[in-house]
């Protein structure tokens, strides 16, 4: 304890000790009417040390000097009321002992509410001081600040901003949409009106001389179209504003950050966020060997960290980005000491080695993430995306025999595709969904995905690179719409996939209605304090090569069943059969070696008949599509 601390907590001894023996003072006083004979006196004099004796002992036992007074709040002022119900019965006890029946017992009672009232002021005494004498003089040089979001957070923005003294801020007011805070006020500070009436409050505050510099939106538990709304509202009043994002963001130091840098990604989804269960996943995992392909990437990683923490016998993280896998390598080791970590180098594409890695770790769950994703690229890149995400799939399911579960992360791109990317994405849901028949020990499940919020390469850290060099922010089309979904969206779905699979099936998220990506761009610029079209620009560039105007989930072919809390959807499809498959991918290895794009395309769509090439490169003639095995997959 430094020397400030002590002598600070001896004078708040020395203010109690003179609170207790005025409280029993004042309470002969209001006893006897104020007029006290020399008996009763007497009776105070003696009254005086054993309330000393026994209550002073009694506040520091329950700890009521263990807080810092200048951050005095309930918890202080419930042991406050402890040592004052604990001292008061003994002081009952110890008088009624020492000096007997003519201690009249009203007075344990009054003195008892007069001692609390004392205390308790002392304990709140510096917190009082700096809200009444010091509030003005603190608050000159402070930027006045409108709070939207009378709730929880925007109480405890206000709380954290009193509490320091330093702080940059003045709360000028709330705005909330609720009506029964309308004309309220949340610790001292005024509600002063709805968030559509954003612009009017701020003119009234302007006119008074009570300059509004900044709105902050305190609402991290606001559905996506609420925050929308709010932006909307706050763009509309003309000032910057920014968000305070949820607790684990908080913690992460991200309080009143940099505007549109810090953005909750789950405020982006125009949606509540999708929540699963973890309870089954957890003991699909706990005790497992399990292995991530792709660790190193977005989805990848974050797999790691949530199988680290439900406390697998072995987790194997797998990739051929040197870099990156170190990078995942230092984190999971720092925060999850305990947890059995192998961090592997290696290529999805040399099937010894995924079956080295596979045997030599007794791997009981696979997770495979490893993919090239980006459609101009594999567009321009016809053979690399087969070799990898084809190739490399078709080799880890043939050495996954032992394994008891098989995830494969799909793209909604594989719908109908248009692009080599979603082709080969399609092709690889084939070769799973027709592995598990043949394999009988192998659960085999695809999860689809959206987009991926935050991502490496998505589209949010583009845009907001673009916003933070001024623009333009660049968009393909005005009317290009996509699902996204957060990444902590993505992990739970694929870990409860995993856990629900009964085989050869194709999960898919519920992700709300497709987001317009300008209304992305537009959300992103306002939040960053800029007015769109204007301060930043958009640009619209044109469709991409395999690129579609609006991204679709499943097919009109594909049947879908409701499932698991109504957030997922289940397809069911007839697996291919696995001879026919093979002789496919024999067929393919030979069109790989001359490496003609326009006949690998074409072989392509022999395998994924609805695969419509958006570049001229596909043979004239479709070929015949392989049929699909004979037996089909019940049902849930």
């Amino acid at each position: 304890m430094t020397n400030d601390r002590r002598i600070d907590v001896w004078i708040e001894r020395a203010c109690n000790l003179a609170t207790v023996v005025a409280s029993v003072t004042a309470a002969f006083l209001l006893r006897f009417d104020f007029s006290i004979g020399a008996g009763v006196w007497v009776l105070v004099r003696e009254a005086i040390p054993i309330a000393v004796m026994t209550k002073l002992p009694v506040f520091d036992w329950v700890g009521m000097y263990r807080g810092v007074r200048e951050f005095a709040s309930l918890p202080d002022l419930f042991l406050v009321w402890l040592g004052n119900i604990i001292g008061s019965v003994l002081f009952a006890a110890a008088s009624m002992f020492l000096i007997g029946p003519s201690m009249p017992r009203s007075i344990i009672v009054i003195d008892a509410v007069l001692c609390f009232v004392g205390t308790g002021l002392v304990r709140f005494s510096v917190r009082i001081c700096n809200h009444t004498f010091f509030a003005e003089s603190l608050a000159k040089g402070r930027s006045r600040i409108l709070i939207y979001g009378a709730g929880a957070a925007g109480a405890d923005l206000v709380r954290e901003i009193r509490s320091d003294q330093f702080a940059p801020y003045q709360v000028a007011g709330f705005l909330d949409d609720d009506p029964l805070k309308q004309r309220a006020f949340i610790m001292g500070v005024p509600v002063l009106g709805t968030g559509r009436e954003a612009r009017a409050v701020v003119d009234r505050l302007n006119r008074s001389r009570s300059t509004v510099q900044e709105i902050v939106i305190a609402m991290p538990r606001a559905t996506g179209s609420q925050m929308q709304e709010a932006l909307a509202n706050c763009h509309a009043a003309q000032l910057p504003f920014r968000t305070v994002p949820g607790i684990a963001d908080r913690l992460n130091g991200k309080i009143l950050s940099a505007q549109g840098c810090n953005l909750p990604l789950q405020d982006l989804l125009g949606r509540p966020p999708v929540r699963l269960d973890y309870t089954s996943v957890r003991e699909g995992i706990v005790g497992r060997s399990v292995l991530v392909t792709g660790a190193a990437g977005s989805i990848g990683s974050e797999l790691c960290r949530q199988i680290a923490h439900l406390r697998p016998a072995c987790l194997v993280a797998f990739d051929q980005a040197e870099s990156d896998l170190f990078r995942i390598e230092n984190e999971l080791r720092a925060v999850h000491p305990k947890v059995e970590l192998a961090v592997v180098l290696g290529d999805i594409r040399n099937r010894d080695r995924i079956s080295e890695v596979i045997d030599r770790y007794a791997v009981d769950s696979i997770y495979h993430a490893a993919a090239y994703k980006h459609v101009p690229l594999m567009e321009a890149n016809v053979l690399e995306a087969v070799r990898n995400n084809i190739l490399g799939t078709w080799n880890l399911v043939r050495a996954a025999g032992k394994a008891r579960n098989l995830l494969m992360i799909s793209s909604d791109k594989a719908v109908n595709p248009i692009c080599v990317m979603g082709a080969t994405k399609r092709v690889c849901e084939r070769i799973v969904g027709a592995f598990g028949p043949e394999s009988r020990n192998t659960r085999c499940t695809s999860v689809r995905f959206g987009n991926v919020l935050g991502s490496n390469g998505s589209v949010v850290p583009t845009f907001q690179a673009q916003i933070a060099a001024g623009g333009p922010v660049k968009i393909t089309h005005p009317n290009v719409r996509r699902y996204f979904m957060t990444t902590s969206e993505a992990v739970s779905l694929v870990l409860q996939a995993s856990t629900k699979s009964q085989g050869s099936e194709i999960f898919i998220l519920d992700m709300g209605e497709p987001i317009r990506i300008v209304d992305l761009a537009e959300n992103m610029i306002r939040l960053a304090g800029f007015v769109p079209y204007k301060e930043i620009d958009i640009h619209f560039t044109g469709l991409r090569p395999g690129e579609k105007l609006v991204e679709e989930l499943s097919s009109k072919r594909e049947n879908k069943w409701d499932s698991y809390e109504n957030k997922m959807r289940v397809i069911h499809e007839n697996p291919l059969s696995w001879s026919a498959l093979s002789i496919w991918i024999d067929q393919l290895l030979a069109f790989l070696s001359p490496g003609n794009d326009s006949e690998i395309i074409g072989h392509l769509q022999s395998l994924v008949p609805e695969y419509t090439p958006s570049s001229k490169r596909a043979i004239s003639s479709r070929p015949e599509p392989i049929q699909a095995a004979e037996q089909s997959v019940s049902s849930d």
